[in-house]
């Protein structure tokens, strides 16, 4: 089976593109590229959380509504949110409605303002979790790494939660940390350009 579909230009794509045409805008613009800005980092941990055991077409879809209900996942604002934010968030049909997940993001949210206190910033400590170089040029063909792992059991020992293997994996390909296009995807070349020219926060 071929690794890649044809994206709507005729050039190879990750396979897992061609499951839906909204794919193509988020795999050709987004996964796999950099990210050193807090904010986009705590909606991508939060949102690999909310894809545990669902599509992600189903969390892509639902994006923008997750970002008005949890403030533009700026974590200090989260960070405050109440019982009452819980019901309200419950109540909620544009978001996923399961209520250990939103327990989870509010949680997450202080246990960030408390990693930022601590290292400076979210970008700071994610990126020290990079695999080594040699490992980055040839894409992972499972859910779970070393790194993976590593960085679950470090989150968890620090409190946060829906931070498993899989999800954090889910969340270092979409931030950046490693690039896993496949071989002949054609956003392959342009992320690890984008990855070479990226200054590693704390470098």
């Amino acid at each position: 089976m071929s690794r890649t579909v044809p994206g709507p230009d005729g050039k190879p794509r990750c396979r897992w593109c061609g499951d839906v045409a909204e794919f193509f805008p988020y795999h050709d613009n987004e996964w796999g590229f950099p990210v050193d800005d807090d904010i986009r980092l705590f909606e991508k941990i939060c949102l690999e959380g909310f894809q545990s055991g669902l599509s992600w077409r189903t969390i892509l879809a639902k994006r923008e509504n997750f970002r008005k209900a949890f403030k533009g996942f700026d974590f200090r604002k989260v960070a405050r949110f109440t019982e009452a934010d819980v019901e309200r968030l419950l109540a909620d049909a544009g978001i996923v409605r399961h209520r250990g997940k939103i327990e989870a993001v509010i949680n997450n949210a202080q246990r960030a303002c408390e990693l930022v206190k601590s290292e400076g910033s979210l970008a700071a400590f994610f990126w020290r979790y990079e695999p080594a170089p040699d490992t980055l040029e040839a894409p992972q063909t499972v859910s779970t790494s070393e790194a993976s792992t590593r960085l679950s059991k470090d989150l968890k020992k620090m409190g946060w939660k829906f931070v498993g293997p899989t999800t954090v994996f889910a969340f270092m390909q979409a931030m950046g940390l490693v690039n896993d296009h496949v071989e002949d995807c054609v956003t392959r070349e342009k992320v690890r350009k984008a990855r070479k020219a990226f200054k590693r926060p704390g470098a």
